[in-house]
């Protein structure tokens, strides 16, 4: 099965990435991910079941540690023959 997860982590900042973003972007950079597309206002990463989900527990832990006062996040199965 593969996954797509769509995430931002709060608060913004728009003249400069908090730590909590910065730590977000280089989890999903490192995990073992297909797609990873990283935005001012929105993160979006696609792999493997089991990847994917390893990547949103560190990014749940990491990024609160980092100072995050919220997450949201959506993660949808991807059809099977799309990409």
């Amino acid at each position: 099965m593969r996954l797509r997860v769509e995430f931002t982590t709060e608060p913004f900042d728009l003249d400069e990435a908090p730590a909590h973003a910065l730590v977000a972007r280089q989890v999903v950079r490192t995990a073992e991910l297909d797609a990873v597309d990283v935005g001012p206002f929105g993160n979006t990463a696609e792999g493997g079941a089991d990847a994917v989900l390893t990547a949103v527990d560190a990014l749940l832990r990491k990024t609160l540690e980092a100072g995050a006062t919220r997450i949201s996040l959506q993660v949808n199965v991807i059809p099977e023959g799309e990409r």
